[in-house]
């Protein structure tokens, strides 16, 4: 019974959420958690290894389609100058981060959460403000590097917290550093290979296939490099988001694939993720007042560093374009809440903190998403100061 009750009511939130989410003008994702939480105060989302199991792919996934968001040779085309930039923005976002830890004497693990980047959000905003906004575009390369940066940092951190420092933290850092070489290694060697023999591009995704030939080696990708991170103990993530990205940096003529993947992934696996980490968020943490002030000044927090770290781009943007840059990539939902799903599963932090963080991540994509809105409206001068 507890399968059946977890599939009805799953049925009904992929259906309905985005309807729901329509009304209640907070986006899709946000409020397929909240459903979760509801639904799972309620006793029709318990706690089940196939429903955790079903979940999980749907994080792998989103990353991998994140990856499909991000064509490396557009760091190629990148000016020097923006390129700086992006690594001072992030740079500064750590720098920041760890003057506060250390100044309010708070959890470490803030040092990882404040600065993380995550473009699965940000990408959605491309579907409302088009691809031709340069704030949105310039947030897209930082993000890239900034998830990149984030991704990696949260692998260290899991490795630190399962192995402490010794000598299994230092063999999983050789293993990621060695899987990272290697991925470099080919992504080199495909580009020599491609631009050789372009043919073999379309072979491997022809233009036009009865077969759907490019979802396969898409798919095949995805479990491939998934498995070689399981077999060297690395976080999955990593191996998603990097398989994702040979989507757009090899097979830029199949314009319309990450389109097709991302519309399989957000019907259906995607928001069986997002319901599965609301069903384990209890009611009760939206009534604790020390939970919401926490949730709070997370919130604020996140927002304030990328504000203040924005004004490197002042010139690029002007004082509008800044603001929203600043709320864009204010917006780390997915990885915020695998953060702090590893903090808490290995007890670094405890359960209020975990829910302050899952609230966090929600209430951050209501508050960014609402004033992005409010600030592209208003009528300000690019470069007024």
């Amino acid at each position: 019974m507890s399968e059946i009750s977890i599939l009805i009511t799953l049925a009904f939130i992929i259906f309905a959420s985005p309807y729901i989410a329509k009304i209640i003008k907070i986006p899709t994702a946000p409020t397929e958690i909240l459903l979760g939480i509801l639904f799972g105060a309620i006793g029709l989302l318990q706690d089940n290894a196939s429903f955790k199991v079903v979940a999980d792919i749907g994080f792998y996934y989103l990353m991998f389609l994140a990856g499909t968001e991000v064509n490396l040779k557009v760091f190629i085309t990148t000016k020097r100058e923006i390129l700086k930039k992006s690594i001072l923005f992030l740079a500064l976002l750590y720098v920041l981060s760890t003057i506060a830890i250390f100044t309010f004497d708070i959890n470490k693990i803030f040092i990882i959460i404040t600065p993380l980047i995550s473009i699965g959000i940000l990408s959605t905003l491309y579907k409302e403000y088009g691809k031709d906004e340069e704030w949105l575009n310039m947030a897209m390369i930082v993000g890239i590097i900034g998830e990149v940066v984030s991704i990696a940092l949260l692998t260290v951190f899991s490795a630190y917290l399962k192995y402490g420092f010794g000598t299994g933290l230092f063999i999983n850092l050789s293993a990621l550093i060695g899987f990272l070489v290697v991925t470099t290694l080919i992504f080199n060697g495909l580009e020599i290979l491609f631009w050789w023999y372009p043919s073999v591009k379309k072979i491997l995704m022809p233009s036009y296939d009865k077969e759907e030939k490019d979802i396969r080696l898409s798919m095949a990708l995805f479990c491939f490099v998934i498995a070689i991170t399981i077999m060297l103990h690395l976080k999955v993530v990593i191996g998603a988001f990097i398989a994702g990205t040979f989507i757009p940096t090899f097979f830029e003529h199949k314009k319309d694939l990450p389109h097709k993947l991302s519309s399989f992934g957000f019907g259906f696996l995607v928001p069986i993720f997002f319901v599965y980490i609301g069903s384990t968020v209890n009611l009760e943490a939206l009534l604790n007042i020390e939970i919401l002030k926490n949730m709070i000044l997370i919130t604020i927090g996140m927002i304030i560093v990328r504000l203040i770290a924005s004004t490197i781009f002042i010139k690029n943007l002007g004082s509008k374009g800044i603001i929203l840059f600043g709320f864009s990539l204010s917006i780390p939902l997915t990885l915020l809440i695998a953060t702090a799903a590893i903090g808490y599963e290995t007890n670094y932090i405890s359960k209020d903190l975990y829910y302050s963080f899952i609230l966090a991540s929600l209430f951050q994509a209501i508050v960014c998403m609402v004033f992005i809105k409010i600030v592209s409206a208003l009528k300000l001068d690019k470069n007024s100061n």
